[in-house]
């Protein structure tokens, strides 16, 4: 029993440990690395609640495909695509993070007083399996599902849009370039007729 209190809060604190490094580190390579921890925390305890499908589904979809697309996105637009930072107007960002900040823990606060902490209750024995995700899926989860896929697809034609970026005859330089090389050669051809 001790064993898996120990199991549970250190998977919990990793996870949580995971998601202040994700929306806390300005490096977005190490935000994705906490990701990937608070992924993986989060498949250990499905696999303390029994549920090793979800679990499994949880390392093969979101920590082998969802967050190696975000490493593969981030690595392609490359450090020159973070925006330049805005040193302006620090102080009130920094004030409207605190005030939100106190906010929401106000409000965990007030839904915690609200909750009544009783054991929890055994899940059932077929939580987790194929069977009852399927049924799940297949009933009351399937317009919700379906709008999860229609996000993600959404998700990822905008992320190949924004890496795909301008091409190389769309680019500022290269047509002040090409400009440039025009307005030479009419020169050059007005002098040829001036001295033939």
């Amino acid at each position: 029993m001790i064993i898996g209190q120990i199991y549970f809060y250190l998977l919990a604190a990793l996870s949580l440990l995971g998601a202040l490094v994700t929306v806390t580190n300005k490096n977005p390579i190490r935000g994705a690395m906490g990701l990937l921890l608070t992924v993986v925390s989060l498949a250990g305890l499905f696999l303390a609640l029994h549920a090793e499908f979800i679990a499994f589904i949880q390392l093969i979809v979101y920590a082998g495909a969802i967050v190696v697309l975000f490493l593969f996105v981030i690595m392609l637009l490359g450090p020159d695509a973070a925006p330049p930072r805005d040193h302006h107007g620090r102080v009130p960002r920094a004030i409207a993070g605190v005030v939100f900040g106190l906010a929401a823990a106000g409000a965990i606060l007030l839904m915690a007083k609200q909750v009544d902490f009783e054991p929890l209750h055994r899940v059932d024995q077929d939580f987790g399996t194929v069977d009852a995700i399927g049924r799940v899926l297949f009933s009351d989860g399937v317009v919700p599902f379906e709008l999860a896929s229609a996000l993600l697809m959404v998700s990822i034609v905008g992320a190949v849009a924004v890496a795909r970026g301008r091409q190389a005859h769309e680019r500022p330089d290269a047509l002040a370039a090409k400009s440039n090389a025009a307005a030479a050669s009419a020169v050059r051809n007005v002098e040829a007729e001036k001295h033939p």
